[in-house]
């Protein structure tokens, strides 16, 4: 009987153990920052892409070193496209923005870019970039249809 109480005793004890381990102290939530929508269209050489486009964004002020975000995304096979930052179409957080494009082959399988870039890299540089916008807080942003060429 009393080699009973014994594990009875033992068996409470790890079962408190463990319960106190998982409801206390648990994982916090990772940091976000809030987003807003920002969705667009490009059209290269006047027509629809006719495959994804990767659309990369890119911070003009000062990079939040504390909490960095990177948001872009891949537009449909008609050019359209919502960027996103924790989640897909999230948007973006506030701040001035740069846009940079890149036109190769996508990869379904391992979710990447590769080979040449269709757009001769002629907009791959956000230093060079000309596509600047401004994400407002409480306000989404259409950036409309952007022209992109091939020549």
């Amino acid at each position: 009987m009393k080699l009973q109480k014994t594990k009875l005793a033992k068996t409470l004890f790890l079962g408190l153990v463990t319960l106190l381990l998982f409801s206390c102290g648990g994982a916090e939530e990772p940091y976000t920052k809030q987003t807003f929508p920002v969705t667009g269209k490009i059209t290269i050489d006047g027509t629809e892409p006719g495959s994804p486009v990767k659309v990369s964004c890119h911070n003009k002020g000062e990079i939040d070193t504390e909490h960095p975000t990177i948001s872009g995304c891949q537009t449909a096979d008609d050019g359209t496209f919502e960027i996103s930052t924790y989640t897909s179409g999230d948007g973006m957080p506030e701040g001035e923005y740069v846009l940079t494009f890149l036109w190769g082959k996508y990869n379904a399988i391992s979710r990447s870019y590769g080979g040449s870039d269709k757009l001769k890299k002629r907009y791959r540089d956000p230093k060079k970039s000309e596509i600047s916008f401004i994400v407002e807080e409480g306000k989404p942003t259409d950036l409309g249809t952007i022209e992109l060429t091939t020549k």
